[in-house]
């Protein structure tokens, strides 16, 4: 089964006579993608009172916008976005009555450590912590046993951010969706865009399944299609994906407010009284062309993360052989073959994951996997996101390669992204995030991955 991806039945129905309608002539700004920093997107720019209209070849947070773990999270965060972060908390918070019930709450995070060195390790992010006045602070064990209630005394400590908070992937993207919908973005599901339309160097509008909606301002926020969508328009996008697995438990003992993460195991209190469980660090990345073409750029990362990724050459490789790199206008695209990614989850990875449950939280242990889904995780080499311009296709912004940070991030991605459009984004934080510090000789040096 694929988790976490119920949609309320309301905004199918209002989605579909959307879609039903024509394609609007003209909009200020086109948006590709429904994942949560596309709706985030076009929220915070109609809210400025500009026309926005949003494609999604599959339908809303259909990907992994609705099948991540459900972190709203400070921790640990590169110092380069961990700004970003924090205005985005504050904006889950402002939101929170508009959005309705998304199982929000604060509920703080925990990096655990089973020994002195790993909680020593854990410290070294305080002085990132004190420098942006987060209420970080490490927990001995009798501290620790306060927020995380259960007789198993393996952990000696953990570092821990109390104001970290969680919600629902399966509610939140769609409601984010639908304030969108009523602040007057036009949303148009299963409607894939194919290309844009430029013009001596210039965006003019996008060219979807259903014609051509023209535009002076496109963001793509594809998600793991977002290179492949590039590519096929000239743009040389480096990144990659790694599969990820993850379960939800039934309802059981509630053990702690928020989440919690170890190597071998993590965990989310959910809404509906169970956890969202994923292992700590086990992802899979299959070998693709994709893979040789930006492998320089990409092996800092897999270095420093060669304990928790895993490279397999499988089926994968030969059918992104096969997969054309560009296409025509009025033929079909690779986004209306494959409309949902639906990765199955790697049923060793279950297995570990049901171990780990019970070395480590032995209260929820006996709690059955209800659900069980695989999720697609796209990253750049770095490890930090993507949102930018690209040089040669004015009015082209990308917002991508969120690895993995990309549900907690979102409404911060989102209101940047408008700021940006609007001409009133801070710089420094634009020249954090271009493109091209992939090519400018800039060193890669990956954040933290998780």
């Amino acid at each position: 089964m694929y988790g976490e991806q119920q949609v309320d039945s309301s905004l199918i129905d209002e989605w579909a006579c959307s879609d039903a309608r024509a394609l609007p002539g003209s909009v200020d700004v086109a948006i590709i993608g429904g994942g949560i920093v596309g709706c985030s997107a076009g929220y915070f720019l109609a809210r400025e009172g500009l026309r926005v209209a949003l494609f999604e070849k599959g339908r809303i947070a259909g990907e992994q916008s609705g099948r991540n773990w459900g972190w709203v999270r400070q921790q640990g965060r590169s110092p380069i976005e961990l700004p970003m972060m924090m205005r985005s908390l504050q904006l889950w918070l402002e939101l929170r009555e508009e959005l309705g019930d998304i199982g929000f709450a604060q509920g703080g995070s925990l990096y655990l450590a089973e020994d002195a060195t790993q909680l020593a390790g854990l410290g070294e992010w305080l002085s990132v912590a004190r420098e942006h006045a987060l209420d970080t602070r490490l927990l001995n064990r009798t501290e620790l046993a306060a927020v995380l209630r259960t007789n198993e005394r393996r952990f000696k400590g953990a570092l821990y951010t109390a104001s970290d908070a969680r919600a629902e992937p399966s509610r939140a993207a769609t409601a984010i969706a639908r304030a969108a919908q009523r602040r007057g973005v036009q949303i148009f599901t299963h409607c894939a865009v194919r290309g844009i339309d430029r013009a001596a160097g210039r965006v003019q509008g996008v060219i979807t399944e259903r014609g051509r909606v023209a535009a002076s301002t496109v963001v793509c926020a594809g998600g793991a299609w977002t290179s492949s969508f590039c590519r096929s328009i000239g743009i040389n996008f480096p990144q990659l994906t790694v599969l990820g697995t993850v379960a939800r438990t039934a309802p059981t003992r509630e053990i702690l407010d928020g989440e919690a993460w170890c190597p071998a195991i993590a965990i989310r209190r959910r809404a509906d009284g169970g956890y969202t469980v994923a292992h700590g660090g086990s992802f899979l990345h299959s070998l693709t062309p994709s893979t040789l073409r930006h492998a320089r750029k990409f092996w800092p990362a897999l270095v420093q993360d060669h304990h928790s990724i895993r490279v397999r050459l499988g089926r994968e490789f030969f059918t992104a052989l096969s997969t054309p790199a560009s296409w025509g206008m009025d033929e079909v695209s690779p986004f209306e073959r494959q409309r949902i990614l639906h990765p199955e989850p790697e049923k060793q990875v279950l297995k570990q994951m049901r171990a780990a449950l019970q070395r480590c939280f032995p209260e929820i242990a006996p709690a059955p996997f209800v659900e069980t889904w695989g999720g697609m995780i796209e990253s750049s080499p770095d490890v930090l996101p993507v949102i930018s311009p690209v040089a040669g296709h004015e009015g082209f912004l990308v917002a991508s390669g969120f690895s993995g940070h990309g549900f907690g991030i979102g409404p911060g991605a989102g209101k940047l992204i408008a700021d940006m459009v609007r001409g009133v984004a801070d710089r420094n934080e634009v020249h954090s995030f271009r493109l091209q510090r992939f090519f400018d000789g800039s060193p890669i040096r990956p954040g933290p991955s998780i």
